[in-house]
């Protein structure tokens, strides 16, 4: 029998669902769930081949640890693997990548996934170690965003630089030390934009590696953002150059 998992959340389960129909093997919703997002659910499960099981809330809680809107589903744990060359092969316009180094919250994450897919990025990468991976919670908060953005692990996050620069993909660091901010820069070619965790920023070898770096300017007193909103800033800004 296939290895699963599960994932959680009308979002998580309904993309699931309509990308992915053939991983779902079974879905789990809460008693006495009759609303219109329910019923949306059981309609689209039916259509596609999936059984619904009405199941107790404690057995959903016990399944995943709570928060999950009172749907879970078994699905397939086998993730087709998507590698960076995958990614740089098919493209159909300009990269817009997001790489994450060392962020470890996977509600920090999922939020990131959401804002790449949102903002068009083909993919985000992060290293494997020292790195939360894509598990349930991660998933869960992307809303979705998981089964449409490739989240590539890679074992060495400068090599990866690297093979984006030798494919033409300009890498762009964050980083609130440096001379030029955001709005400063030419971010219409392919691009890489490089954020580190909240607090601790990028690493060293990270930062060394990047052929650029830049800081979201800041006007108030705190001083970081949250990374899924300096993603969210980036991204959209290049998106914004790409548009003008």
């Amino acid at each position: 029998m296939a290895e699963t998992r599960f994932i959680f959340g009308f979002h998580a389960v309904t993309a699931r669902l309509r990308q992915h129909p053939d991983a779902v093997r079974e879905i789990y919703l809460a008693q006495g769930r009759h609303d219109a997002r329910a019923r949306d659910l059981i309609k689209l499960a039916e259509a596609c081949g999936v059984r619904v099981v009405s199941t107790e809330p404690a057995r959903l809680d016990g399944m995943v640890g709570g928060r999950h809107q009172g749907v879970v589903a078994r699905v397939d744990a086998r993730v087709p693997h998507v590698t960076l060359g995958d990614v740089l092969d098919t493209l159909a316009e300009p990269a817009l990548l997001l790489v994450l180094d060392g962020v470890q919250d996977p509600h920090n994450l999922g939020a990131c996934l959401r804002v790449a897919d949102a903002a068009g990025a083909q993919a985000v990468i992060a290293p494997r170690d020292r790195a939360v991976g894509l598990n349930a919670t991660a998933i869960k908060v992307a809303s979705g965003a998981a089964d449409h953005v490739p989240c590539i692990t890679v074992t060495n996050l400068a090599r990866a630089l690297r093979e984006m620069q030798e494919r033409g993909v300009w890498t762009v660091g964050a980083d609130a030390e440096a001379d030029k901010d955001i709005y400063s820069v030419d971010l219409r070619g392919a691009l890489a934009l490089v954020l580190g965790a909240e607090g601790s920023g990028l690493r060293r070898l990270t930062r060394e590696t990047c052929d650029q770096l830049v800081r979201i300017p800041m006007y108030g007193t705190v001083e970081s953002l949250n990374v899924s909103v300096a993603a969210g800033i980036c991204l959209f800004e290049a998106r914004r150059q790409r548009a003008a």
